[in-house]
């Protein structure tokens, strides 16, 4: 059901990066995304085509810089952690629904992403992957055949930007620290 997508490709959407560690490390080295898979669509969901948006104001915004415990996302601003969707995004405060590092992402979580209609969602763990994603979080998004992209932040990052420049209903959940 999921497959490792192993590599993030530097392009034009991609922000500058920066986090402990990495300043010194080479961005297009793809051995520094090694940890992202994608969800693919469950065969019994629907199968419509990803909707492309038409006007500039139901695209998703773009993120800008991320940083360890900085993310900026453009007609937002600035913030550690961010729910992102189709025509806007929000900060992302985990005691709305109760989300620890463990068990992680929750489907309460997502829902908003869904309610705004998002049919791609990336869902970052943080820069050092501790941010985990409840079996059941993927379950309800691969239910409604919502392809889903789990990633570490910079990876997701990219992947997001892509998405969103090329105009795609997506959606997603940015935690810039751990």
């Amino acid at each position: 059901m999921a497959e490792h997508s192993g590599t993030m490709h530097r392009s034009m959407n991609q922000p500058h990066v920066r986090s402990p560690g990495n300043e010194a490390r080479d961005p297009d080295d793809r051995r520094a995304h090694k940890h992202s898979w994608v969800l693919r669509r469950h065969p019994r969901a629907a199968k419509s085509p990803t909707r492309i948006l038409a006007s500039m104001d139901d695209k998703s915004p773009l993120i800008t810089d991320v940083s360890w415990g900085r993310m900026a996302v453009e007609r937002i601003g600035e913030g550690k952690d961010f729910k992102l969707y189709p025509g806007g995004g929000r900060p992302w405060d985990w005691n709305e629904t109760g989300t620890r590092h463990s068990p992680g992402i929750q489907p309460a979580d997502v829902r908003e992403l869904l309610d705004r209609g998002c049919q791609v969602v990336v869902l970052s763990r943080g820069m050092h992957l501790a941010l985990q994603v409840c079996p059941e979080t993927l379950s309800e998004l691969a239910d409604k055949g919502v392809e889903v992209h789990v990633e570490e932040t910079t990876a997701g990052v990219g992947r997001y930007n892509a998405l969103a420049a090329a105009s795609v209903a997506v959606g997603g959940l940015f935690h810039s620290t751990c």
